[in-house]
């Protein structure tokens, strides 16, 4: 699997993996009706911060010590690895504001079961608490491996374009990337 951290055409840096968006797997027969459309709501968030998500998610996965992530080459090596360091720290921090506000909302959502129907609100908050959880432990397995930063010339090009603002290469660069590392999405995760 390869990992990227790499600005989108805000200048925003993202995390993201070559692996595709998948479904989140929860398995409750009892509420079926409600997880499979809270599952439908959850996935009408956006690309980039659902690959994202999941990119965290995988590191959990991993058996690997050391991990190799693809970046542009436009920070040198202790500059770039010091980026990435405060990236994980806000996002370790934004991670625990979102579970504190979600653990606060999950007994309102509970009165939304007096509505006739499936209780969609509360399905789609457990689940995004899940989502979060999940990320969460995989951002702090993350700090603790070894992360060997990769530079990518066709990563290089993307940056020196977004900072030129000269959007007439944005497709042509993002095909580039795309097809070299086999992800389909990439326009929705570093483009609109």
């Amino acid at each position: 699997m390869k990992y990227f951290f790499i600005q989108d055409y805000r200048h925003k840096y993202r995390f993201f993996s070559s692996e595709p968006l998948s479904q989140i797997d929860v398995h409750f027969s009892r509420w079926k009706k409600m997880w499979e459309s809270a599952k439908k709501k959850l996935l009408l968030l956006p690309h980039k911060v659902l690959l994202q998500e999941q990119a965290f998610e995988r590191i959990l996965k991993s058996k690997e010590n050391n991990i190799k992530i693809f970046y542009s080459g436009r920070l040198e090596g202790k500059r770039a690895k010091i980026k990435f360091f405060f990236f994980i720290q806000r996002q370790r921090t934004k991670h625990i504001i979102y579970l504190l506000g979600e653990i606060l909302l999950l007994p309102i959502s509970g009165l939304a079961a007096f509505l006739p129907g499936p209780n969609v609100f509360f399905g789609v908050l457990a689940l995004l608490i899940i989502t979060h959880w999940q990320a969460f432990r995989g951002i702090n397995k993350l700090s603790k491996k070894d992360i060997q930063l990769r530079p990518d010339p066709y990563l290089m090009e993307w940056e020196q374009a977004i900072r030129s603002q000269n959007e007439q290469r944005y497709d042509v660069i993002l095909t580039k990337i795309g097809e070299k590392y086999h992800i389909s999405k990439i326009r929705k995760v570093l483009w609109k």
